[in-house]
């Protein structure tokens, strides 16, 4: 039996795509920093429906010592991790004048530092217990055309994420396949707050009218760790509903 792990998997799309693997017959591991009660309910909900094993581990992404720890606590469980999914990500919204420094480096700490250091110590694992593993990455098409200066550091975050994609596939070419996907808008807790106005002018950019669910999103993420999907390799696919040009 396979076992993934989903960083950023207590809620949003990242719950949505440990249950789309645990529906697949993967053991799963739920990766949490501040959402305990969310990762527990969530390892009940896949225990309870499905015929797998689930893990849930705590750690502050931003902290090598804490990825470190994280690893090491799963391998005592698992030998090995099959598939890698690089789902956490932050966002600090704000005034581009107002944006500071440390707020600049802590998105990049989390979307893009955290997913190498994660992609780097679990491939150099897969490669070394002979694993043909995955790695997929969560990127945005705020990576790609989609540009908000309120999200600068967010925008360059995916950016460079997608880069990293590239480089690992050569990197760990042939025996690990290295994919992203970049979503447009989903419906998550990172866009609740967002207003009611800059929701309407976004979906009506948007060929189908309207956000994502994450339930849509989470489908696409498990094929490309497939045996259907064994030929793809080192690309990044945009998923968004369509934009109107």
């Amino acid at each position: 039996m396979k076992t993934v792990l989903v960083t950023g998997a207590s809620r949003g799309l990242g719950r949505s795509i440990i249950l789309e693997y645990a529906k697949h017959g993967y053991n799963v591991v739920i990766h949490y920093h501040e959402r305990g009660d969310k990762a527990k309910a969530l390892k009940q909900e896949v225990e309870k429906n499905y015929h797998v094993r689930a893990m849930i581990v705590e750690a502050d992404l931003k902290s090598e010592e804490e990825i470190d720890k994280m690893l090491s606590t799963i391998y005592k469980e698992f030998d090995y991790i099959d598939v890698l999914v690089n789902n956490a990500g932050i966002a600090i919204d704000n005034d581009f004048t107002c944006k500071t420094k440390e707020e600049f480096m802590k998105v990049l700490e989390v979307n893009l530092l955290a997913p190498y250091l994660l992609s780097k110590k679990v491939g150099l694992k897969m490669q070394e217990m002979n694993i043909k593993g995955t790695i997929t990455n969560i990127t945005s098409t705020n990576g790609i055309d989609t540009t908000y200066v309120e999200s600068i550091d967010y925008d360059a975050s995916k950016a460079g994420l997608i880069s990293l994609t590239h480089n690992l596939a050569q990197y760990f070419a042939p025996s690990i396949r290295v994919n992203a996907i970049a979503p447009g808008w989903i419906e998550t807790d990172m866009n609740k707050d967002l207003s009611a106005l800059f929701i309407k002018k976004e979906e009506d950019k948007i060929l189908l009218g309207r956000f994502a669910k994450p339930e849509e999103i989470s489908p696409l993420v498990y094929f490309l760790s497939s045996d259907e999907a064994y030929y793809i390799n080192d690309t990044i696919i945009r998923i968004d509903g369509g934009v109107r040009r």
